[in-house]
């Protein structure tokens, strides 16, 4: 942000912690609002998926994994929910640890649609796709690899961001023209909040407001749960007395369908 000088010149606020806390927070406050509606709805659909047996399943690529951690497999979070990276090519699919070095390789066609097969999804599972710009192509071909397969689809993006872009995959579709409920992460377009003298920007938004989106949205659905009389499974931390051992008692429920391994 910035104002005028008395000489009408603009003037840029120093760049430094205070500022960030303080810019930061009030998107933070302000989202809490605005994406109220939005929160209900995809809180729908993560609570009908848990009461008809499904999981949901959450990709994400780059940073945007920070979110597919928060919403999958951990304290305090939903058990029936499952984490699909790329490096499940070679994690479950046997490709050599040398396919991850190459940095084009969310760009190639087909990714997606392997990734789907070695996450084997229920038609019931619902997909989390995240994004910050909804335009890559790997989260494009697995978006419209969920809808053709039948599942509904929750998107977690900026469409600041993403009207400011061009479409990157062939079908010219962006993330958020794909999703059954679209939750706007209220990023700039870049991420980046603090301007710089000179141009460009520091400090990234879309983790800090995607966390607030997730835990809104986990708590709405919870909250919706309970109302219709269904207990949410939920996860707790394996580091207090007997976390672990009923934890794997709530996995054995999703056994086959939800992958843990050490991260």
């Amino acid at each position: 942000m910035s104002d005028e000088s008395a000489a009408g010149e603009p003037v840029i606020e120093p760049v430094n912690a205070e500022r960030f806390a303080r810019e930061g927070l009030t998107v933070l406050h302000r989202l809490t609002e605005s994406a109220r509606a939005d929160v209900t709805r995809a809180a729908g659909l993560i609570a009908d998926c848990v009461r008809a047996d499904g999981v949901v399943q959450a990709f994400g690529t780059g940073h945007s994994q920070a979110l597919v951690l928060e919403l999958a497999g951990r304290a305090g979070g939903l058990v029936p929910t499952n984490r699909i990276g790329i490096a499940d090519l070679v994690l479950y699919g046997g490709d050599h640890p040398s396919v991850l070095d190459d940095p084009l390789l969310e760009r190639k066609p087909g990714i997606a649609a392997r990734l789907y097969e070695l996450a084997a999804p229920h038609p019931q599972d619902l997909f989390v796709v995240i994004s910050n710009s909804g335009v890559n192509n790997v989260i494009v071909e697995m978006a419209l690899h969920a809808k053709e397969q039948g599942h509904r689809l929750l998107a977690i993006t900026s469409l600041s961001h993403t009207r400011a872009v061009p479409a990157g995959h062939p079908s010219g579709k962006k993330l958020a023209d794909l999703a059954d409920v679209i939750l706007d992460n209220a990023a700039p377009s870049g991420d980046a909040l603090l301007e710089l003298p000179g141009g460009g920007a520091v400090c990234a938004l879309s983790t800090l407001t995607g966390v607030l989106l997730v835990q809104m949205a986990v708590a709405e659905a919870a909250g919706q749960l309970l109302a219709s009389g269904d207990r949410p499974p939920v996860y707790v931390s394996a580091n207090v007395p007997g976390g672990f051992e009923g934890n794997l008692e709530l996995e054995k429920r999703y056994a086959g369908r939800i992958r843990r391994t050490a991260s």
